[in-house]
């Protein structure tokens, strides 16, 4: 569609992983569309805890974006994962134009043979530092945000092995697989959320204090004076609209 498109007739699929009465499910919502610049009624959430999308859905959009997870993880087995997993096969073999950012990151990376473990001493939250890999220095997507760049975070998951397809564009020194690009497909992945401002990240940790004491080691209520803008990251939505589509 070219970097002069316009994108209010775009329709946009997002893959949620959230409980009914979970508050941040409109927000995850409000989130993706200010950062792809659409509206919120071009994007169409789908539960994957309810099941997995048919092949219409899918096709009936253009983009599929996967967001993060409230209280799931991708190493605890379950029904509803593996339809989930064989969803991300899918989008795949039929080069899909995918973003997917924390939880969607760790499926994507499970369901082609990559490894995530939960693991404390390397969980992330609040405003990071990341640098660009070679590969990322290169990547269509990824070659604006230059060499250093800042990311808004919140896993207690990470990937220890990439899926053998999967290019690696970016890393934290804590967490080496922070970015990563299938192939040459038009699906990219990020450990990190670039769809959160600074404001959006604290609104939705704020719903879970407890996971800011675990991981940050500090009370919810200092949380805020440590994080910072990125707004090197704030634009990686939007232009994945002008290279995907």
């Amino acid at each position: 569609m070219g970097d002069g498109m316009c994108f209010s007739k775009v329709k946009l699929l997002l893959l949620q992983i959230r409980n009914q009465g979970d508050p941040m499910r409109d927000q995850e919502i409000e989130c993706f569309a200010a950062a792809a610049g659409v509206e919120p009624s071009q994007i169409s959430p789908w539960d994957l805890l309810a099941g997995r999308p048919g092949g219409g859905v899918v096709d009936r959009h253009d983009a599929v974006f996967i967001g993060g997870s409230g209280d799931y993880s991708v190493t605890r087995e379950s029904g509803w994962l593996d339809a989930s997993l064989d969803l991300m096969r899918d989008l795949v073999r039929e080069s899909k134009p995918t973003f997917a950012s924390c939880w969607g990151f760790q499926a994507m990376a499970k369901a082609h043979d990559g490894k995530v473990e939960t693991d404390l001493s390397r969980a992330e939250v609040g405003t990071h530092q990341l640098h660009l890999t070679e590969a990322g220095k290169k990547d269509s997507l990824f070659h604006a945000l230059g060499e250093q760049f800042r990311g808004q975070m919140g896993h207690e998951d990470c990937v220890v092995r990439l899926p053998e397809e999967a290019v690696l564009l970016a890393s934290s020194d804590i967490v080496e697989h922070q970015a990563y690009r299938m192939g040459d497909r038009p699906i990219w992945c990020t450990q990190f959320h670039p769809e959160l401002k600074r404001e959006q990240l604290l609104v939705r940790v704020l719903k879970y204090p407890t996971y800011i004491e675990n991981i940050a080691g500090i009370p919810a209520e200092r949380f805020e004076e440590l994080l910072e803008d990125a707004p090197e990251t704030e634009g990686l939505m939007q232009q994945f609209m002008r290279v995907a589509l």
